[in-house]
C-alpha cells in the first residue's frame, strides 16, 4: 500500500483515528484487568476523602483522637518529639502508644500543616489496602469474582466505621497486612515477612499479629515445602520480640510514670472488672464473618492472624474494644477479605457439590452485602446533599476560634480541637496540670450560658479570671484576662 492509500480513512473512522492507530491499544492496556484493582483504589480513595473531609468541614469530629496526632505529626514535623499536650501537658505520645510511623507523615504536613493532611492520607492508605486484596482475589477466582470482593472490602463495615473515625494510625496497618497476606497465599514467604515486619512500628500489640503471620507462612510452607522458611521463624521472633520491648522497654521510657498505662485495661485495676458478656463476643464475631464472608472464611488458615486482635479485645475490660463501633475492626478486615479469597479458591475444588455452588455465589452475595448494608454506614451520606454544605453555623464557629492567636495556649473540648492543634498549644478540659490557658473553648450544653463557663474556667484555675471573648455556633470563646 502507498502512502497515499495509507492515508485515506476507513470508511467509519475519521482521519485523526486513522492517523493515531496506536489509541485503541492505549485504551485496551488502560481497560486491561491487571489495572482493576488500581482503578477501584482510586475510587475508594475519592470515596474516602470525601467522607472524612466532609465531616471535617462540618465540624463533626467524632474524639480527641485527630488533634492528638495532629500535636505529635507536628513534633516530628518540626524535627522535636512528639508531644502531645492533649494527652496532658508535655506528654511524649511514644509513651501512651508505640506508634511511630506517623512520623512518615511529617513531610506532607510540614508542607501542608492541616488535620486534612492527616485525613487524606488515611484515606489513601485505606485504598491502597484494597489492591492486594482485589488482586489475589481477581487471580484465584477470576476477573468478575476478584472486583466483587475487592468492592465488597472496600464498603466492608470495619472500614466504613474507620474512615468515619478521624484519624488513627492502624491506618498503616491496613496496606502493610494486605499485602502481606496477599504474599503468604500466593507462597512469597520473603515477601510476606518484609510487609508484616513493619507492623511492630504501628502499635505495640501489631508486633504479635505480625508474629501470627509468620505462623500462618510455617502452616502454608509445611504443605509444599520439607525445610522451615527462615523468614517466617524469623519474622515470629521479630515480631513478639517487637511488642515486649515495646511493651516493656520503649513505652515505659517515654511514659511519665514509667509504666504501660494500658494494662489497667487488661488487669481491671482495683474492684471487680468487667468481662465482656457471651452475646456481645458473638455479636462482634458474626459480624467480622457474617456480612463479610458467609462464614466461608473459617475454612482459610489465614483467618489465624485475625486472633492476636480479637483476642486482646475480647480480653479487655473497656467495653469500647467489645463492639463493632469506632476503627477497632479495620485490622480484621484485610485478614477476613484474604481468608474468604484463600477458601473460595480451596472450594472451587471441593467434593462436595453444596460448597462448590455455594463458594460459586458467595462472591455476589458478599458485595450485595455490603451495599445493602451501606445504606445504615458513612458511605450513605455520600448520596445527601447537605453532606457537602458547611452550615452557617460551623463558618460563625470558625470566624470565632480565628480570633485565638497563633501559639496561644487553649483548653478545649473535642470539637475545637481540629481547628486548633495545628496553630496553638491546645489542652484537652480539665487536665492543665497546673497551666492556666490563655483561652478556653467549649461547646455550650445543657444550658450553660457563657458567664457560666466563665466561672467554671475560673474555679478550674484559681486565681485568675476569664471574659467571654465571643459566642457563635453553639460554642464560646473565654478569654483570660488577669486576675479578680
Amino acid at each position: 500500500m502507498d502512502s497515499a492509500t495509507a492515508a485515506i480513512p476507513a470508511p467509519g473512522r475519521s482521519t485523526a483515528e486513522a492517523a493515531s492507530p496506536a489509541a485503541p491499544g492505549r485504551l485496551a492496556r488502560l481497560r486491561a484487568p491487571r489495572l482493576d484493582p488500581y482503578w477501584l483504589a482510586a475510587v475508594l480513595f475519592a470515596v474516602y476523602t470525601t467522607l472524612s473531609l466532609s465531616r471535617h468541614l462540618r465540624m463533626l469530629t467524632m474524639s480527641w483522637d485527630l488533634g492528638i496526632f495532629e500535636q505529635a505529626i507536628r513534633g516530628y514535623a518540626h524535627l522535636q518529639a512528639p508531644v502531645a499536650d492533649l494527652k496532658g501537658p508535655g506528654t511524649n505520645i511514644l509513651g501512651d502508644h508505640f506508634s511511630p510511623v506517623t512520623a512518615l507523615i511529617a513531610p506532607f504536613y510540614r508542607v501542608f500543616p492541616s488535620p486534612v493532611t492527616l485525613l487524606v492520607a488515611q484515606a489513601a492508605l485505606f485504598a491502597v489496602s484494597a489492591v492486594p486484596v482485589t488482586r489475589l482475589a481477581a487471580h484465584l477466582l477470576g476477573r468478575g469474582r476478584g472486583l466483587a470482593l475487592g468492592v465488597a472490602y472496600g464498603l466492608s463495615w470495619g472500614v466504613q466505621r474507620a474512615v468515619d473515625f478521624d484519624f488513627h494510625e492502624i491506618a498503616f496497618a491496613m496496606p502493610l497486612l494486605a499485602f502481606a497476606l496477599e504474599a503468604v497465599v500466593r507462597g512469597r514467604w520473603r515477601a510476606a515477612a518484609c510487609w508484616a515486619a513493619p507492623l511492630v512500628l504501628v502499635k505495640e500489640d501489631l508486633g504479635i499479629t505480625a508474629a501470627a503471620v509468620g505462623v500462618l507462612i510455617l502452616l502454608r510452607a509445611r504443605r509444599t515445602e520439607r525445610r522451615v522458611p527462615g523468614s517466617a521463624v524469623a519474622l515470629i521472633c521479630f515480631g513478639a520480640a517487637g511488642t515486649a520491648l515495646a511493651l516493656g522497654v520503649i513505652i515505659p521510657g517515654f511514659n511519665s510514670g514509667g509504666s504501660y498505662d494500658y494494662w489497667n485495661k487488661l488487669s481491671g485495676g482495683e474492684g471487680p472488672a468487667p468481662v465482656i458478656p457471651a452475646d456481645t463476643a458473638l455479636r462482634t464475631l458474626l459480624w467480622t464473618l457474617l456480612p463479610t464472608t458467609g462464614l466461608l472464611a473459617l475454612r482459610s488458615p489465614v483467618l489465624l492472624v485475625a486472633l492476636p486482635t480479637l483476642g486482646w479485645r475480647f480480653a479487655s475490660h473497656d467495653d469500647h474494644y467489645w463492639g463493632t463501633d469506632w476503627h477497632y475492626s479495620a485490622v480484621l478486615m484485610p485478614v477476613v477479605f484474604v481468608a474468604l479469597a484463600d477458601a473460595l479458591d480451596r472450594a472451587r475444588h471441593s467434593t462436595t457439590p453444596w460448597l462448590r455452588r455455594y463458594a460459586h455465589q458467595l462472591p455476589a452475595a458478599v458485595v450485595a452485602a455490603a451495599l445493602a448494608l451501606s445504606a445504615s454506614l458513612p458511605a450513605y451520606s455520600l448520596t445527601l446533599p447537605e453532606t457537602y454544605r458547611v452550615p452557617d453555623s460551623v463558618k460563625a464557629t470558625e470566624r470565632l476560634l480565628d480570633r485565638i492567636p497563633d501559639n496561644a495556649t487553649v483548653e478545649a473540648d473535642v470539637t475545637p480541637i481540629s481547628r486548633l492543634a495545628g496553630r496553638c498549644r491546645v489542652f484537652w478540659i480539665g487536665d492543665t496540670r497546673g497551666i492556666a490557658p490563655g483561652y478556653v473553648a467549649l461547646r455550650l450544653t445543657d444550658g450553660r450560658t457563657p458567664q457560666q463557663l466563665a466561672a467554671d474556667a475560673q474555679h478550674r484555675h484559681p486565681g485568675t479570671h476569664y471574659a467571654v471573648l465571643g459566642t457563635a455556633g453553639g460554642y464560646t470563646v473565654l478569654e483570660r484576662t488577669g486576675t479578680p
